[in-house]
């Protein structure tokens, strides 16, 4: 009877065991992908121009040049838009003569535009130094209040359409770019482990003063129409990234650690992107 009563308890925990084991494994993971729709529609266009941007912060990287490298490459593999090749517009300089005619005229005129967006000579009242490096304009500009006197070409639809008419017509990427050496000093909270008398782990808040240096990147790129020169869309987005003071991290090195940041975010704006995971589901 009990030798029975034992095999009847014996094939129950076998079945109850056999029982979690399958049940274990009816749990699996699915790869999902979750579109996220795209801020503008670009479908009227079929070329693409990233003319340049106003940049300003540090000497150390030509962040003109880099974004309008950076940002050519990326729309060449993840677009299907057709990137025009062109020289890279000095536009702090362009700007800087609007800005200059537009306060001794009292309107806003035409930034001139000439071979394949080459400034025009400056008047001579105002010869160019040759002591001062190329693009002397952006190198005034170390903050974002010194970038407000240039942001103003960006209204001028005129020259839009003009720089547009030049390439058929495309999309036109430009706007600014800050990127700006940064330092901090301050007490930060951390957790350390240690052990009590009886051997015990446990873990202590600490305090510790800290000081970190690094860069901050705000870049805005602002969407024209070539067709009309009108703005379409425009947005604007920070980073920052801060290091040890005992490292010494190169500034572009830090610049293409925070452009791979916010590459998603820009490439959202023309296309649709997908977002990948997984999902765990019963069978």
């Amino acid at each position: 009877m009990k030798s029975t009563y034992a095999r009847n308890v014996a094939a129950i925990a076998s079945l109850a065991v056999l029982g979690t084991t399958a049940a274990c494994t009816s749990f699996y993971e699915v790869p999902i992908e979750t579109p996220i729709q795209a801020k503008l529609d670009v479908s009227a266009f079929r070329r693409v121009l990233v003319a340049g941007f106003i940049s300003g912060g540090t000497d150390d990287v030509d962040a003109n040049m880099e974004t309008v490298r950076l940002l050519r490459s990326q729309l060449r593999t993840k677009t299907n838009l057709r990137v025009i090749e062109a020289e890279v517009l000095p536009l702090a300089e362009l700007a800087d003569e609007h800005s200059r005619k537009s306060s001794a005229t009292g309107v806003e005129p035409l930034a001139p535009v000439s071979d394949l967006g080459a400034p025009a000579a400056a008047p001579a009242t105002a010869p160019q130094d040759p002591a001062q490096p190329a693009d002397a304009a952006a190198a005034t500009i170390r903050s974002r209040k010194d970038l407000e006197q240039y942001e103003r070409i960006f209204a001028d639809a005129a020259f839009w359409k003009k720089l547009g008419e030049e390439y058929e017509n495309p999309l036109i990427i430009t706007g600014t770019i800050m990127f700006s050496p940064q330092q901090t000093a301050r007490f930060e909270t951390e957790n350390r482990e240690t052990y009590d008398q009886l051997g015990r782990r446990i873990v202590v808040p600490t305090r510790t003063y800290r000081e970190r240096k690094g860069f901050v990147l705000e870049p805005k790129f602002i969407f024209i129409d070539g067709r009309t020169g009108a703005t379409l869309y425009s947005e604007t987005q920070r980073r920052e990234v801060l290091y040890p003071t005992t490292q010494s991290t190169p500034a572009l090195a830090s610049y293409f650690e925070l452009m791979d940041q916010l590459i998603p975010d820009f490439l959202g704006a023309l296309s649709t992107q997908k977002i990948r995971g997984t999902r765990v589901l019963l069978r």
